[in-house]
Parts: structure tokens; C-alpha cells; sequence
């Protein structure tokens, strides 16, 4: 089998024992909770539940991602042990980590020119991203080479989806993605915006559900709408949630029964410390792979 490293950053948004398992390999984002910059490792440091908790208490939140440096000093061991590398990023529509990625492996082609670097924009996020990074770990084990596993993730990235919705809009205004007065009246009307993930990697706003469980409702029915084979579906879904782990479960708990032909159970997984800063607790994502994202 072929010699290579299979990586990502941390905010795709699965548990330190899945990665380890699958043999991925992973370099950490960065954010501050209060006064204190923490990394962003997988709830290690600081467990999902605690740093929700202080958001919701009034910590102000903040993140970096992976510089340049940081990237040429994470990639040089596997080089200098003869490894190639295909690095996946975080979506480059909501963040710059590509272009660091891709700067440094610039840098070091020039020193290790035996070495193959390739870096793949996944144009997801969190446990959406984590999914892509699953696949292509099964890729690597059947013995597909770097060179093709790089083409493919190219080639699939768009087929996989990412709904997300939100039950507390507080958050978005803090961000700046709303004003406050739509904030106001939308958390007045219980209103719940459904979002995905566009073909350039941009949450975009779909719908404005009143309800819960209208929003819930109408995930699934984006999934049926937009999954390979539809009610047939055969593959993994993965779920990511922010401290709403009873909202996610009532989404697994729709899926599974309305998609009696699932790669196993739904998987559930904390939305991480890099994306929950800027979501907050409330969120639910859903992800599974379907026809190509379009605009």
C-alpha cells in the first residue's frame, strides 16, 4: 500500500477516537473562551458541555485558524519520514485555512521535492466535513493511491450535503449575521432558520420555519429531497449539534425511520469549539451524501 498521510483540521468536527481509529491525522484550529486562547482539540481541553455552558453565561468567543507556519511545522515530520500527504481543509467559504494550507505546502515542495503535498478545499464543515474524511479513509484502506484520492475528493465533495438549523438566534446577532431587531422577533416567533452549505462552501439561509418541530420536520424532508436514491438512501449520515443533543436526537430518530436502508445507525457528534463559536447552542446539523450542491 502506498505511503501517505491522510489529514484535516479539527473542525471536522468528530471525537479524537474516531480519527485515531481511522488513522486520520489532524492539526487544531485555535479560539478564545473569555480572556484565554485554548486549542480547538476535539473537546479535549475544554469538554462541549462546559464551553457552552460559559456562552450561554456570557463568555465572549473568538477563533484563528491554522497559520502558515503552524502548517509547515505539522507537515515536516511526515515528509522527513518519507510521506506524502492529501491535507483536507475547512470550507474555504467560510474561512481562509485553504490558502495557508496551500501557501505552506508551497514552501515546502521547494525542500522535500520527492515529496507529494496535495490540499483539498472540502467546501464543508464539521461533522459534514468529518463525513468526507470518513470516506476517504475507506478510499485509502481499499489501497487507493494519494494521487487518486486526491482526484476524488475533488471530484465528490459537492455530493455531499450539509443542512443546519438553529433554535436560538441570539448568537447570529452577536456575529453580526442578523440585526438585533430580526433577532428579537424571530426568537418572539420561535422562528428556526434552515440553512446549507452551497457549492462555493457558504451557509446559505433557505428557510424560516416556525417551530421546532417544523424545522426538524423539514430537514428530513431536505434530506429525502436531496439524497442519493432518495428513501433508499444506502449510505452514513452523521449529525453535529451544539449542547441540543435531544434536537438531534429526534432528527436520527426521523431519518432512521424514514430511511430503512441506512450504512448503519445515524451518528451524532458535538458541533466543535471553531464552529460553535460563532453558532452557539442550538444548532443542528445533518449530513449525508446526494446529488451535486448547486448555488
Amino acid at each position: 500500500m502506498e505511503n501517505y498521510v491522510l489529514s484535516c483540521c479539527s473542525t471536522a468536527d468528530l471525537t479524537k477516537e474516531h480519527f485515531d481509529g481511522r488513522k486520520i491525522r489532524y492539526i487544531c484550529f485555535h479560539y478564545s473562551l473569555g480572556e484565554k486562547e485554548y486549542p480547538d482539540d476535539l473537546g479535549q481541553t475544554i469538554p462541549f458541555d462546559e464551553f457552552y455552558k460559559r456562552m450561554e453565561e456570557g463568555e465572549m468567543t473568538r477563533t484563528s485558524q491554522v497559520n502558515v507556519e503552524e502548517f509547515v511545522e505539522y507537515f515536516t515530520p511526515f515528509l522527513k519520514a518519507g510521506q506524502d500527504i492529501v491535507h483536507v481543509c475547512l470550507s474555504s467559504g467560510i474561512s481562509g485555512v485553504f490558502n495557508s494550507a496551500t501557501a505552506a505546502a508551497g514552501l515546502l515542495r521547494e525542500k522535500y521535492p520527492e515529496r507529494k503535498i496535495y490540499i483539498v478545499d472540502s467546501l464543508g464543515a464539521s461533522s459534514g466535513y468529518g463525513l468526507l474524511m470518513d470516506k476517504l479513509a475507506d478510499l485509502r484502506d481499499g489501497g487507493m493511491s494519494a494521487a487518486d484520492l486526491y482526484c476524488w475528493a475533488e471530484d465528490h465533495k459537492l455530493n455531499l450535503h450539509h443542512w443546519f438549523f438553529s433554535t436560538d438566534l441570539k448568537y447570529y446577532v452577536r456575529g453580526g449575521r442578523i440585526s438585533k431587531a430580526s433577532g428579537f422577533i424571530g426568537n418572539l416567533l420561535k422562528i428556526c432558520p434552515l440553512l446549507n452549505m452551497n457549492d462555493l462552501g457558504r451557509l446559505i439561509p433557505r428557510m424560516k420555519l416556525r417551530g421546532k418541530k417544523k424545522v426538524i420536520e423539514e430537514i428530513v424532508n431536505k434530506m429525502e429531497e436531496n439524497a442519493k436514491d432518495g428513501v433508499h438512501y444506502s449510505g452514513k449520515c452523521y449529525i453535529s449539534n451544539s449542547a441540543c443533543y435531544e434536537d438531534a436526537r429526534a432528527v436520527a430518530d426521523l431519518v432512521e425511520a424514514r430511511f430503512p436502508e441506512l450504512n448503519g445507525k445515524v451518528e451524532i457528534y458535538s458541533v466543535g469549539t471553531t464552529i460553535g463559536s460563532h453558532t452557539g447552542p442550538g444548532t443542528v446539523a445533518l449530513f449525508f451524501w446526494g446529488k451535486k450542491r448547486t448555488r
